[in-house]
C-alpha cells in the first residue's frame, strides 16, 4: 500500500492492491455465470427503463471501486484487524459477501424472484463497499456505497418492474 499525497482530513491519495482483490472476490458470480447455462437471465436481460438512474448507478459503482483502491486513511496498513471496529466491520463485510455469493448460489439454480435478487444481488454488493469503507475508515467510500445503494436498487427494481422509479 502506498500513500501519495493528502486529500482530505485523514484521507490520501494512494493505492491498495487488497482494493482490487476485494472487487475481483465479489465479481466472481459474474465471472462463472458463463458456466451455467440458465435458461432464463433477467439480471442480465433486464430492459433499461431510466438513462438517467442508469449513468448514476454506472458512476456510483465505479467511483466506490476507485475510491476503495485510491483512498487510503492515514493510519491504514496493508490489512488489519486489530481493533474491535475493524474486526466488526471486517466480519460484517465478509457475511455481506457470503449472503451476496448465497444470493448467486439461488439465481443460479433457478431462484430468481424478484425478492431474491433485490435483496441478495442487488442490495449486498453496495453494502459490501459500505463495510470496507467503514473497516478501512474510508469515509468517501462508505457515503458513497451508501449513496450507490439507494441509487442500485431503485433502478434494478425499476428495470425489473418495467417501472421507471
Amino acid at each position: 500500500m502506498v500513500r501519495w499525497f493528502k486529500l482530505l482530513g485523514d484521507q490520501y491519495l494512494g493505492f491498495w492492491v487488497l482494493g482490487l482483490v476485494l472487487f475481483a472476490i465479489q465479481e466472481i458470480p459474474y465471472m462463472l455465470m458463463p458456466l451455467f447455462h440458465l435458461e432464463t437471465n433477467p439480471i442480465m436481460n433486464m430492459t433499461e427503463t431510466s438513462t438517467a438512474l442508469d449513468i448514476c448507478e454506472k458512476l456510483l459503482g465505479s467511483l466506490c471501486i476507485a475510491l476503495m483502491v485510491f483512498v487510503i486513511h492515514k493510519n491504514a496498513v496493508a490489512f488489519s484487524v486489530s481493533n474491535g471496529r475493524e474486526k466488526l466491520f471486517f466480519a460484517l463485510a465478509v457475511v455481506i459477501l457470503l449472503a451476496n455469493f448465497f444470493g448467486w448460489a439461488l439465481y443460479f439454480t433457478g431462484h430468481q424472484s424478484t425478492f431474491v435478487m433485490m435483496l441478495f444481488i442487488v442490495t449486498m454488493p453496495p453494502l459490501y463497499y459500505v463495510a470496507i469503507g467503514l473497516w478501512r475508515q474510508n469515509t468517501p467510500l462508505a457515503i458513497t456505497g451508501a449513496v450507490f445503494l439507494a441509487v442500485h436498487f431503485f433502478h434494478v427494481l425499476g428495470n425489473l418492474t418495467g417501472m421507471p422509479l
